[in-house]
C-alpha cells in the first residue's frame, strides 16, 4: 500500500524542505498521513476546478505547486463556506482529499521548477544565478539569435497567452530565467552579462530599469513559466510509484487573458 506519507516522503527527496523559504507553507497541508492513496493528480494550483476534476477522476490526493493555504501562508482564520478559501478546504477535508504542496523548496530543488524551465528553453550549461539566492538559473542558448526568434522559442515552449518585454538592443544567447515572480533578481541578470531574463510578474519600473541595463526583460506569465514543472512531478511519481495513476491536470490553465485590437 502506497500512503499519503510515503508520496510526501518522495517528494521532499526531490525538493528538500529545508530549501523553502521561512515563510512558505510546504508539505502536506490537508489530509491524513496514512491514507491510502491510488490515484494522484498534479496541478500548479488547487482550485475548486481542480478539486472537482480531482473527484470525478476518484483522486485521493493532490500534489500541488503553490500552497492551498494561500492566506499570507500560515494565517488561515477562518474555515467557513461563504469564504473562497474556507469553501475550498471544506471541500478538500469533507471529500477526504488530501493535498501536499511544494513551493519555494520546489523553485529552488535540482530538477525542479528553474531546471524545468531552462530545458523547455532548451538552455545549456545551466548553472544558478546567484548561490545565496539558489533560485534564478543562467544558461546558454545553442546558438545566439535575434530577439524576436528568441521570443517565438518562448512562445513555443511555454504557450503563454501573451508575453510582456522590453527590447534590450542585442542578439539572445545568455538567458536567466525564474518561474513566476522573479523580476527582482533582474540587476543581478544584467550583472551576470545575460542577454535575456524570462520571468512573470514584471514591474513597469523594472522593465524600464532593464532596458536601460540593456537586457531583455520578458514577462511569459506566472502559469506558463511554472507549469512546466507539472509533468516533472507527474513522471517522478510515476518512476517512484509504479501502482500508482498519475494524471496532470486538463482543466487547470492559464488564468491571464489579453485583449489586443
Amino acid at each position: 500500500m502506497t500512503s499519503v506519507h510515503d508520496i510526501e516522503s518522495a517528494l521532499w527527496q526531490l525538493a528538500p524542505r529545508e530549501l523553502a523559504r521561512s515563510w512558505d507553507n510546504v508539505g502536506l497541508l490537508v489530509g491524513r498521513p496514512d491514507r491510502e492513496v491510488r490515484r494522484v493528480l498534479v496541478a500548479l494550483d488547487i482550485t475548486e476546478a481542480v478539486a472537482e476534476e480531482a473527484e470525478a477522476q476518484g483522486a485521493d490526493l493532490i500534489v500541488s505547486h503553490h500552497p492551498v493555504m494561500n492566506c499570507h501562508w500560515h494565517m488561515v482564520q477562518t474555515l467557513r463556506s461563504d469564504d473562497l478559501q474556507g469553501r475550498l478546504l471544506r471541500r478538500l477535508v469533507s471529500r477526504d482529499l488530501s493535498a501536499i504542496c511544494m513551493h519555494t523548496n520546489l523553485d529552488a530543488a535540482q530538477g525542479g521548477v528553474n531546471d524545468a524551465l531552462a530545458a523547455a528553453l532548451d538552455l545549456r550549461q545551466v548553472e544558478l544565478l546567484e548561490e545565496e539566492e539558489g533560485i534564478v538559473r543562467v544558461g546558454l542558448l545553442p546558438a545566439p539569435e535575434p530577439l524576436p526568434a528568441f521570443l517565438s522559442r518562448v512562445r513555443a515552449a511555454l504557450s503563454p497567452n501573451g508575453i510582456r518585454y522590453v527590447d534590450g538592443g542585442r542578439e539572445i544567447c545568455r538567458v536567466a530565467v525564474g518561474g513566476g515572480a522573479c523580476g527582482g533578481s533582474f540587476r543581478q541578470a544584467a550583472e551576470r552579462g545575460c542577454d535575456a531574463f524570462v520571468t512573470a510578474d514584471v514591474k513597469y519600473d523594472q522593465f524600464l530599469d532593464s532596458r536601460a541595463m540593456g537586457l531583455s526583460l520578458i514577462d511569459a506569465g506566472h502559469f506558463p513559466t511554472e507549469d512546466v514543472i507539472c509533468p516533472v512531478l507527474a513522471a517522478y511519481l510515476r518512476e517512484r510509484f509504479p501502482d500508482l495513476k498519475v494524471a496532470k491536470s486538463a482543466v487547470h490553465r492559464e488564468a491571464v487573458q489579453y485583449h489586443m485590437e
